[in-house]
């Protein structure tokens, strides 16, 4: 896995970074992690190539973002908020977390704070229960730190990592 790039960013997002980068690394089977904005925007992703295919997707310059961590933030997003709208519907409070265990892969998504999301997307035989418990103990150290300035921060390190590969 390639590190993602921290150059002149806060401590907290850093830390957020690296927690990122230990939890793909730590577990096995997981292939992916994306966190995701309330709305549905990729904020930090574990692998840095799918970071720059989500900002050109981002910049229009590509046709799609099939296979980037945008993909996953949109999968995630729109898992969260089906959820969320059963959750409602039924009346049986907020959403903890979701899995989907398909013939060639998972995908889990947790709740981080503030309508944010934690999405990781594993291989078919990956532990879900270990991937389940890192993801819990990754929202316990990172969700509090998640703040709207923190937010705000990723938002435009991705945008300006974006101009700055455009040149």
């Amino acid at each position: 896995m390639t590190a993602p790039s921290t150059v002149g960013l806060s401590s907290e997002a850093r830390n957020l970074h690296w927690l990122l980068s230990n939890l793909v690394e730590e577990v096995p089977g997981i292939l992916s992690v994306a966190v995701v904005s309330s709305d549905g925007l990729l904020l930090l992703s574990s692998d840095d190539s799918r970071n720059d295919q989500a900002r050109e997707a981002r910049t229009g310059r590509r046709a799609g973002p099939r296979g980037s961590a945008a993909d996953l933030a949109t999968v995630v997003s729109g898992i969260g908020s089906l959820t969320v709208g059963a959750s409602k519907l039924m009346d049986y409070g907020p959403v903890k977390h979701t899995m989907v265990a398909m013939d060639e892969g998972s995908l889990f998504v947790m709740s981080v704070s503030d309508g944010s999301l934690l999405g990781v997307h594993g291989s078919a035989d990956c532990d879900m229960s270990v991937v389940a418990y890192h993801m819990a103990l990754f929202v316990g150290r990172a969700g509090h730190v998640l703040t709207p300035e923190l937010r705000s921060e990723l938002r435009q390190s991705l945008e300006n990592d974006s101009t700055g590969s455009a040149r």
